[in-house]
């Protein structure tokens, strides 16, 4: 009997499992240190727009009791249907977010998508400050986004636009801009993609945590009956350093957003 593809087997997995451990160590670290500073705070029950700006005119946000709620445009597949709401405020350095999220619509495609330091790529019209540009993103078509902005894009809750099985949802992460002449799908994504979750049911809540360091990128979701986190390497990514976050909803997504924090790091640090 050839026991070597199952000692290579067990090998890999024990590598695996000691990475797994690192991360959530590493994670639960970041998470519990004394130097974030709490920088944007909103509940989603008053007036969204205080805080926020948005992109799509066929979108409707609510404020209520429950927080935020947030539902694009319903013509599923039309780039006017879509819709991305930013925050007012910039954010600089190290980064952690953390919201209640609730899935409201029962979609099998499309995408739901958090966008973290977002500036324009600095060439005209497309100026640092997006808030400079609103009216060319009237129609928040995704290649407006993917071709003009510096961003980092996580897709989550999200599904491929030609599913229709509820179970094959994805995680993501993408950074923008796409290198002009290249594919946004082939050379956008950082590596690794996860499917089929379990997560993000519809009409179940779930406690999102986002950090970001210079170096890597965690998100961690919780919900009543499971927690997971999710980890990629940022160390052969362009930098990013400063900028907006966003919250896009793909058209016929709907979602509802409570709690919504940002914290930056007191004398940024690096991990």
């Amino acid at each position: 009997m050839n026991l070597k593809p199952f000692l290579i087997l067990i090998l890999l997995l024990s590598a695996l499992l000691k990475a797994q451990e690192k991360n959530t160590k590493d994670f639960d670290n970041l998470n519990q240190s004394n130097k974030w500073q709490l920088q944007f705070q909103d509940s989603g029950t008053k007036n969204w727009q205080a805080k926020w700006f948005l992109d799509g005119l066929q979108a409707n946000i609510k404020n209520t009791k429950a927080g935020m709620l947030f539902n694009a445009g319903a013509k599923a597949g039309t780039d006017t249907d879509h819709a991305v709401l930013w925050t007012k405020k910039s954010f600089k350095g190290n980064l952690k977010i953390e919201y209640n999220f609730c899935r409201k619509d029962s979609a099998t495609k499309w995408a739901t998508i958090l966008y973290l330091q977002a500036t324009g790529t600095g060439i005209a019209p497309y100026v640092k400050d997006i808030s400079k540009w609103n009216h060319l993103r009237e129609i928040p078509a995704m290649k407006t986004y993917f071709t003009n902005m510096k961003a980092l894009h996580i897709s989550y809750a999200s599904f491929e636009n030609n599913n229709i099985d509820k179970t094959k949802d994805y995680i993501r992460v993408r950074q923008y801009p796409v290198i002009s002449g290249q594919n946004f799908n082939a050379t956008t994504e950082i590596p690794n993609p996860f499917f089929e979750t379990g997560l993000f049911k519809t009409d179940e809540n779930y406690t999102i945590t986002v950090i970001k360091t210079n170096e890597k990128l965690y998100f961690k979701v919780a919900g009543k009956n499971n927690s997971k986190l999710f980890t990629w390497s940022l160390k052969n990514q362009p930098s990013l350093l400063e900028g907006r976050i966003g919250l896009r909803q793909m058209a016929s997504r709907s979602a509802l957003y409570k709690d919504f924090s940002i914290y930056t790091m007191k004398h940024d640090i690096h991990f």
